[in-house]
């Protein structure tokens, strides 16, 4: 039995070993100036704070990589929750989105800050400052509400 649990021991060892050369590449994609959230809406500053804090590392070509992507598996599951979040939504390449596609994004923003979806409960495990007070959520909504309707009025 001893013996048994020695082998299964080095073994998890070795693949968690091995597995650490297999590495995502978390270059960050180039970043059009042009293209992002702010170059088309105005974003107060307080709304600004809110995504640094809370949205930029997965919906934004600027994400700031921890010290656990550089160990896997935490790596891969870091590397996959930021491809799926800048596929939903990344606010570097706003600009390209068409206006119907901005104003979704913008009622989706506030129901999802609302409904506790964002961000998410993982991300929050380490990065407990980015969970939003009733307050930041409320302010968020208002302005997701008055930026959609000036996508409205303006296109």
């Amino acid at each position: 039995m001893k013996k048994a649990l020695k082998i299964i021991a080095i073994l998890i060892v070795l693949v968690f070993v091995v597995i650490q050369f297999f590495r995502p590449d978390f270059t960050n994609p180039p970043v059009n100036q042009a293209e992002t959230l702010q170059a088309a809406v105005e974003v107060p500053e307080n709304v600004q704070a809110i995504l640094n804090r809370s949205c930029s590392d997965c919906h934004t070509n600027e994400t700031k990589y921890p010290w656990y992507s550089k160990i896997q598996p935490s790596a891969w599951f870091l590397d996959d929750h930021i491809k799926m979040g800048r596929g939903e939504l990344n606010l570097s390449v706003w600009k390209t989105y068409e206006p119907q596609r901005q104003r979704r994004k913008l009622s989706e923003m506030c129901d999802e800050v609302k409904g506790g979806y964002m961000p998410l409960p993982s991300y929050l495990w380490i990065h407990w400052n980015a969970k939003l007070s009733e307050a930041e959520i409320k302010t968020l909504c208002d302005w997701t509400e008055t930026g959609s309707a000036k996508i409205v009025e303006t296109k």
